[in-house]
């Protein structure tokens, strides 16, 4: 994996940056430690909703990009009530 694709590496990072151990963590986010430890370690496994509980409690935001991407906003736009 690339370290521009390395999920685990960076919230390892941020995790360490603020002060934070896997327990900590897991608990801030509201998992357990093994959810953590799978997430650092780029478990292929771990459940999204528990990925963004990790990322939520880091304050991590994900971005999606494609080259259709405004075409999508724009039908969501289009499709919500006034």
């Amino acid at each position: 994996m690339g370290n521009h694709q390395d999920i685990g590496g960076m919230v390892r990072f941020n995790r360490q940056k603020a002060g934070l151990t896997q327990v900590g963590l897991a608990n801030l986010a509201g998992i357990g430690k093994t959810a953590v430890f799978d997430i650092e370690n780029n478990k292929p496994s771990v459940q999204c909703d528990t990925l963004k509980k990790v990322l939520r409690a880091l304050n991590i935001q994900i971005t999606f990009q494609s080259p259709l991407m405004n075409s999508y906003r724009k039908t969501l736009d289009e499709k919500s009530p006034d």
